[in-house]
């Protein structure tokens, strides 16, 4: 008979690769790409018309482009 469990530090936690909470901006980032996916948005002109539309502004108060946003998440995900 086997008693084989899985092992309890295999949880996985959607947190565990965070090093840091979040800033304030990161978290209106998030809710607004949340918003635009669950809209049906998926291409990314798209995505970035709807940030242009709902906000928030790119971290230097300009308008979206395809460059700004690909731009912060290359530098967001290291």
């Amino acid at each position: 008979m086997r008693t084989d469990s899985p092992p309890q530090d295999r949880y996985l936690d959607p947190h565990q690769a965070r090093e840091r909470q979040p800033t304030q901006f990161e978290s209106l980032l998030g809710d607004a790409l949340e918003r635009a996916f669950g809209s049906g948005v998926h291409s990314l002109p798209a995505l970035v018309d709807a940030l242009n539309r709902t906000g928030p502004n790119a971290p230097d108060g300009q308008a979206w482009t395809e460059a700004r946003f690909t731009d912060l998440m290359a530098r967001l995900g290291r």
